[in-house]
């Protein structure tokens, strides 16, 4: 799949403006704050229905305007398919193929994007939030039914706390109500987990001969999902259903102490090691910066293998931050067979046939024009 082009009304510091892309690499070049990351950022945003950079809605809509809106023409292989998103005030609203579509969980995932930036060499050193966040980004768009299971477990995790934080003041006594909520939480958390154990298994198929490939075979990577519960990967959902209501009977009294839920998919975290050692604790920043570009790369793959068609990469201002082989390692990966975004300030210093190929454009305060 490729963008053909977008279209961007009241986006960011863009006022109105149209720009076709070629199904090669695009390359966006441009000084800092000028708007070349809000260009990378609009085609996620377009591909998610959120942004990779806020979680505030409002920042991406222009200043003084009501509303922002972004179309996008995509090529698939069964023929090209129109995306419109509107973010508002009010709230986002989604079409696909000019329907409205009732949930955004229908929509995600219409477009496949991979999002690489400098941020996500924080991937492996960053904090548990932030792997959470790339596993449920991931899976969301090859999963509809995940995100909607999340959004859901996501509802009730915020009734129940705040029920818990009542028991905890006294201002609610009544047991009765939390394990309600106990029971609705522990459903929705075995699908998530069962979710996640099954694309952590595919992710590690792919991520461990790439990560071998650019450490030049000196290295094996092994992902290891680090659980709230006592269960493993090949439990069935009855017996991590199971193993939530046991492990939630067990802290039921030091959550009402706590007035916090303490067990579930949103205190889980992933684990990464190279060599049987922790990357986290012990890998240089070298082996941590090949093991978060090894899962961007086997994500690439995994998608494809899900949907049948390459996703769309984005690369915003990550190639400066990367070594000359890891440069080279990646761009001889993408080269032919997926579209890929590049923004940088410079290209100069990156020599690689498939960036003297690439269509470029350039950006300046809020106005995009093809150069190449």
């Amino acid at each position: 799949m490729y963008i053909k082009e977008i279209t961007l009304t009241n986006y960011r510091n863009y006022t109105k403006t149209t720009i076709p892309f070629e199904n090669k690499v695009n390359v966006i070049l441009g000084e800092n704050a000028q708007g070349k990351t809000n260009v990378m950022e609009s085609i996620f945003v377009l591909s998610m229905a959120k942004s990779h950079r806020t979680s505030n809605d409002k920042e991406l809509i222009k200043w003084d305007c009501e509303y922002a809106k972004l179309s996008g023409i995509v090529e698939k292989h069964r023929g090209p398919v129109t995306l419109d998103l509107v973010i508002s005030t009010k709230g986002k609203k989604a079409k696909y193929n000019h329907i409205e579509q009732k949930k955004l969980s229908q929509y995600i995932g219409s477009i496949n994007t991979v999002m690489f930036a400098p941020e996500d060499l924080n991937l492996v050193k960053g904090s548990p939030q932030v792997r959470r966040k790339f596993i449920d980004m991931e899976i969301g768009q090859v999963s509809p039914v995940y995100m909607h299971d999340l959004s859901r477990y996501q509802k009730v995790l915020q009734q129940r706390n705040q029920y818990l934080k009542q028991l905890q003041t006294k201002k609610q006594t009544d047991l009765s109500l939390l394990d309600v909520l106990t029971l609705q939480l522990s459903e929705m958390a075995a699908k998530i987990l069962k979710k996640r154990f099954e694309f952590l298994k595919l992710l590690q198929q792919w991520a461990e001969p790439i990560h071998k490939g650019i450490s030049r075979d000196l290295e094996t990577l092994k992902i290891e999902y680090k659980n709230s519960i006592d269960v493993s990967e090949d439990a069935d959902l009855s017996k991590m259903l199971e193993a939530y209501h046991q492990k939630f009977d067990k802290i039921k009294s030091r959550e009402i102490d706590r007035g916090v839920t303490l067990a579930g998919p949103h205190r889980d975290d992933l684990l990464f090691y190279v060599n049987e050692k922790d990357v986290q604790t012990f890998g240089s920043q070298g082996q941590q910066r090949t093991t978060a570009l090894s899962l961007k790369l086997a994500e690439i793959e995994l998608i494809h293998q899900e949907v049948g068609e390459y996703p769309i990469l984005l690369l915003d201002d990550v190639l400066s931050e990367l070594d000359d082989f890891r440069q080279s390692h990646l761009l001889n990966t993408i080269q032919g067979k997926v579209q890929t975004f590049v923004t940088t300030t410079s290209i100069e210093g990156i020599h690689h046939e498939t960036l003297e190929k690439a269509a470029t454009y350039h950006v300046e305060a809020g106005q995009i024009q093809k150069v190449k």
